[in-house]
């Protein structure tokens, strides 16, 4: 019974073509479809994420002209007098009287302060006391002198007549040690007598002293004392006054950063302003500009100082400027904006696919596939970019001098009345 009911089987397998050897190869044909299917979608995929999606590019453009173009330096600094003279006092004592107060107009000789002169005045009696003295030393000397001299001789003459025997030679000797002795009494004398009149001189000197006098023509600037005030000058002059010679004419002292200073010359002018008025403008011309630098909080500067007229006397000393010193003036010039020059816009098929598969998948492409091939440009040679039919195109231009937003060009095809781009915006 089994037997037959296998040949059955084996008669309907082959019968529809159920064979193992088939059923094999039909399964394997099915596996090659599913992977084929999905290289395909895998493919597709890859595409789809290579493929950019549409960008839209908005530029912002400028014009160039043509003008005149100033080159300005800025420095910061603080006004002062041309001449500013401390007024101080060599003595101590108490300050009897102030002749002058603040913003007194004064002239040279004017007495500003004075001192008790008491302890002055009783020193320089002192030293016509001394000096009297030693002129009176000096006469006692001087007859003395005489004296010895005239017995000196008398002496000699009495030897001469007694042939030799009266005076003895002792008694010569004697006397003309006496004279020598007289002699140098009378030099000593003379010496006290230039030490009295040295120490009178000094004594009226410091008299004089007791009153404060003016240096210059000029005006008060600062008033240091009072009246019934102890000065004491044991170890340096204290200063009393501060007198300005002429604020008409006064200076401002500027630093001029290092990185500027190769622009700046003397003779050059600047303007600047002060916060006590603002809106006006005041001039001035550079005097001098120093070597020796100065550094602070690490910034090197060079102090600068530039001649400043004020013959209405609105600017005061001490007044902080800020100076815009005119470095160089180019009359003419083609001008493009700085904008322009630092702009560089965002080409085409620079950046590579996106995701994993993107950058798996990207390939480098020469320059002429890009649609830009980008020009070489010369050592120090700038470029800016110009829209034709819609696309940045670069110009070469040679940069110059900047007033910090436009700069001079040359050597470049860029005429007045073009439109260079200086931004853009990119969408999407």
């Amino acid at each position: 019974m089994a037997t037959t009911q296998s040949k059955k089987s084996k008669e309907i397998v082959n019968t529809l073509g159920l064979d193992a050897s088939t059923t094999s190869r039909k399964a394997r044909k099915r596996w090659w479809v599913l992977v084929l299917i999905v290289i395909a979608v895998l493919f597709l995929a890859v595409v789809s994420l290579k493929r950019k999606p549409e960008q839209t590019v908005k530029y912002r453009t400028e014009e160039v002209t043509r003008g005149d173009l100033s080159v300005i330096v800025s420095a910061t600094g603080n006004l002062a007098p041309t001449n500013k003279v401390d007024v101080g006092c060599e003595l101590s004592g108490i300050v009897k009287s102030v002749e002058v107060d603040y913003n007194a107009h004064v002239k040279v000789g004017q007495p500003l302060a004075r001192l008790d002169d008491t302890k002055f005045e009783a020193a320089v009696m002192e030293s016509k006391a001394a000096m009297a003295s030693a002129q009176a030393r000096l006469k006692q000397s001087e007859a003395t002198f005489q004296l010895k001299e005239q017995n000196l001789k008398r002496l000699k003459q009495a030897h001469q007549l007694s042939g030799g025997k009266a005076p003895s030679l002792g008694e010569l000797e004697l006397a003309e040690a006496d004279v020598q002795r007289s002699k140098a009494d009378v030099t000593a004398a003379q010496a006290a007598i230039e030490q009295a009149q040295a120490r009178l001189k000094m004594d009226q000197s410091n008299l004089s002293k007791t009153v404060i006098y003016s240096p210059i023509n000029g005006i008060v600037l600062k008033r240091a004392v009072d009246p019934g005030q102890t000065v004491a000058a044991q170890l340096q002059t204290p200063i009393l006054f501060t007198l300005a010679e002429d604020l008409s004419k006064m200076e401002l002292q500027v630093d001029v950063d290092e990185a500027d200073v190769g622009l700046v010359q003397e003779g050059q002018t600047a303007t600047f302003s002060v916060e006590a008025y603002p809106g006006r403008v005041f001039t001035a011309t550079i005097a001098q500009l120093r070597y020796g630098s100065q550094i602070t909080n690490g910034v090197v500067t060079y102090t600068t100082m530039l001649n400043v007229d004020n013959p209405d006397l609105v600017l005061r000393p001490g007044m902080t400027a800020t100076a815009k010193i005119v470095a160089k003036h180019i009359n003419d010039a083609l001008l493009v904006p700085n904008a322009a020059l630092r702009f560089t816009p965002q080409m085409d098929g620079t950046s590579g696919g996106r995701g994993l598969f993107g950058i798996l998948m990207k390939r480098s492409k020469p320059e002429e596939e890009s649609g830009q091939s980008e020009k070489r440009w010369k050592i120090g040679q700038g470029k800016v970019w110009v829209l034709k039919d819609g696309q940045p195109e670069a110009i070469g231009v040679d940069p110059g001098a900047t007033d910090g937003a436009q700069t001079v060009v040359k050597d470049t095809d860029l005429q007045p009345g073009m439109q260079v781009i200086v931004d853009a915006t990119y969408e999407g």
